[in-house]
């Protein structure tokens, strides 16, 4: 009986590595769009259809993305401090090493995205639904102390998307 379970295990590994489900936010294939080291201060991307566009190094300061679709969108290293995306929808999206300080993140969707090394001091997060989401401990802690409301488009808790 051992025998045939390290064989079923085995087979497991193997087809695991040969055929990896595709991951669309990290994927250059999926990018749309690429926006590379760009001052795009106050420019106003709202309501916008922003689908895998990719934004690396850049600085997007009082930007606005309310009510903007940026699922599988992507922010590499980029500045979204005071940035509006109030209502916007980030599900899926990868933002590494972005700075979401004093941003408005209000009623946001952040369905299963991707937030490591990203800042968001005194950022507004009522509403905002963090479901599933990958965030450093630190941070989920920090938003804890002031998360609060319930997102209108998928009625969840604050609180409970960020675990707190």
């Amino acid at each position: 009986m051992i025998n045939w379970l390290k064989i079923f295990i085995c087979w497991v590994a193997v087809l695991v590595f040969l055929a990896p489900n595709p991951v669309l936010a990290a994927s250059s294939s999926a990018v749309t769009s690429t926006f590379d080291n760009a001052n795009l201060n106050g420019r106003d991307f709202a309501g916008q259809n922003l689908q895998t566009v990719e934004f690396t190094k850049v600085t997007l300061e009082e930007a606005n993305f309310t009510e903007a679709d940026l699922r599988g969108a992507v922010f590499n290293g980029s500045l979204l401090k005071k940035a509006n995306l109030h209502g916007a929808d980030f599900t899926n999206g990868l933002a590494y090493l972005t700075s979401f300080n004093n941003a408005d993140l209000t009623d946001t969707i952040l369905v299963e995205a991707i937030m490591l090394r990203s800042t968001f001091n005194e950022a507004k997060i009522t509403g905002a639904d963090f479901s599933f989401a990958i965030l450093d401990g630190t941070q989920v802690k920090k938003l804890c102390e002031y998360a609060d409301g319930v997102n209108s488009k998928t009625g969840v808790n604050t609180r409970d998307s960020l675990g707190c």
